[in-house]
């Protein structure tokens, strides 16, 4: 039987603890499955593009043969179901996440009984980097190079200096 898994997330930015996370799951599972939730609609909470956060993280696991990146819509467990997948992997970083993950996790244990939860614990150098930490310091123009690859933090400044175009240098024509 394939342990497939799917990493759901928002991944706007994506950063160093996420990729930890992806890369040491990719370790345990068959085949990871990187579900960037796609709000479907605009939103100023997020600031990339669906397709955008789908190219930075493509563009930083390159060579990771059993790593995929796809959007969704959709409920994470109905994804789940359509890409085969009947593994949850989700991240702890501080003893805050645990309530939500934990409610979380009995919801989607109540709507998919058959597909595990899986968590695992951050590295502790990335115990403080969150999204939206990632956002507020690039904003102001601060360094985030130790928080995100290089092309991400490129990205993440140029939106914020109002360039709206972000296309991943190794995934153009």
């Amino acid at each position: 039987m394939t342990r497939k898994a799917v990493y759901p997330g928002t991944f706007d930015p994506v950063h160093y603890g996420h990729l930890n996370l992806m890369m040491r799951a990719a370790a345990i599972f068959d085949e990871l499955i990187v579900a960037v939730f796609d709000h479907g609609r605009p939103t100023k909470s997020v600031l990339f593009s669906a397709e955008e956060r789908v190219q930075m993280i493509e563009e930083s696991l390159l060579g990771q043969p059993n790593i995929s990146v796809r959007p969704f819509n959709s409920l994470t467990v109905d994804f789940a179901r359509q890409v085969g997948a009947n593994i949850m992997v989700r991240g702890l970083r501080v003893f805050s996440d645990f309530e939500f993950e934990f409610r979380m996790a009995l919801a989607n244990q109540r709507l998919a009984p058959q597909i595990e939860v899986v968590t695992l614990i951050t590295r502790e150098e990335h115990t403080f980097l969150s999204s939206s930490t990632v956002r507020e310091i690039a904003s102001f123009h601060g360094d985030v190079s130790s928080m995100v690859p290089p092309h991400v933090a490129r990205a993440l400044y140029a939106r914020f200096n109002g360039e709206n175009d972000y296309s991943a240098p190794a995934l153009r024509d």
